[in-house]
């Protein structure tokens, strides 16, 4: 190492000048990249590593315990840190395959996924998670209104009725006026959902439910919210777990859709709110919800 009294002889600084730097505290605009680079390094955490500069800036935005920042600043923050988000871009929907021997239903909603409250028009599909033990199934049924999760069911068989427990959990969560006819359930034509026990499930809930033609359910963005949801989940989670069995994934798939997805994950396509911070920003939508008649559930 060259001597201090040297290189400030060759770099034409007086060496009280480099003693009083080094003891001086940091400026204004140092203190406050450093705060960013800490609260940048804070939501990164909270949220898993799954959000980038665009949703970090977001964040930190509308709370009040975190520095406001741009998204470029953030950006510049995440590159100093090291830090990018763990998901990939890469997303391409899929379908289930159709049972030729059903009929299906017809397409109520004629590609019309938007709904203007909540409880009118939820769409379900299903997608598979690997395990040491072998593939578990999950069946997920969402609101069209609030991108919310609204029931889902997870089993280690592909028998028809776990489809039927999705609705069910759904139905239970969130009381929608059946008899009124407000509630509308979409799905592709997938054999889960032409199945006996699934439509046996919807006549004894006196249910009129819609299906799109083969190939086409998520061809809209209203629509390709489901198969959108299915990717997050698993770019965002389950490809970063490994899982013992099904008890294993459901706990891990509980955590995700309650704990994170309907509670802090915020979307785009909802003015970056979470569903439940959207659905409480309409209270009359709300309160229609919550105070519909108790259906009975088979």
């Amino acid at each position: 190492m060259w001597p201090i009294l040297l290189m400030c002889h060759v770099l034409n600084v007086s060496t009280s000048g480099f003693y009083d730097f080094r003891g001086r505290e940091p400026g204004v605009r140092a203190q406050r990249r450093e705060q960013i680079k800490r609260d940048v390094q804070q939501v990164y955490d909270e949220h898993h590593g799954i959000y980038g500069s665009w949703k970090i800036a977001d964040v930190m935005r509308q709370r009040d315990d975190l520095a406001s920042a741009c998204r470029n600043t953030v950006a510049l923050a995440m590159r100093e840190l090291g830090l990018k988000s763990r998901v990939c871009k890469t997303f391409k929907p899929t379908t289930t395959p159709a049972d030729p021997g059903k009929r299906p239903a017809e397409n109520v909603l004629q590609q019309n996924f938007q709904a203007d409250r909540p409880n009118h028009k939820w769409v379900t599909d299903i997608t598979y998670i690997d395990t040491d033990a072998g593939w578990v199934y999950l069946a997920a049924v969402m609101d069209c209104f609030s991108r919310k999760v609204v029931g889902w069911s997870i089993n280690d068989s592909r028998v028809t009725e776990w489809v039927s427990d999705a609705l069910r959990n759904a139905i239970e969560k969130r009381r929608p006026d059946i008899q009124n006819n407000e509630l509308l359930p979409h799905s592709d034509r997938g054999c889960q959902y032409t199945s006996d026990a699934y439509q046996q499930t919807l006549r004894t809930l006196g249910i009129t439910c819609s299906m799109s033609r083969t190939g086409c359910c998520y061809d809209t963005p209203g629509g390709a919210a489901m198969e959108r949801f299915f990717w997050s989940l698993k770019q965002e989670w389950t490809n970063h777990h490994t899982y013992v069995d099904l008890t294993d994934a459901r706990s891990s798939v509980f955590q995700y859709i309650e704990l994170f997805y309907n509670r802090k994950r915020i979307h785009q396509t909802l003015g970056y709110m979470t569903p439940e911070q959207y659905e409480t920003q309409h209270p009359r939508e709300q309160a229609k919800a919550v105070h519909a008649p108790e259906t009975k559930v088979a």
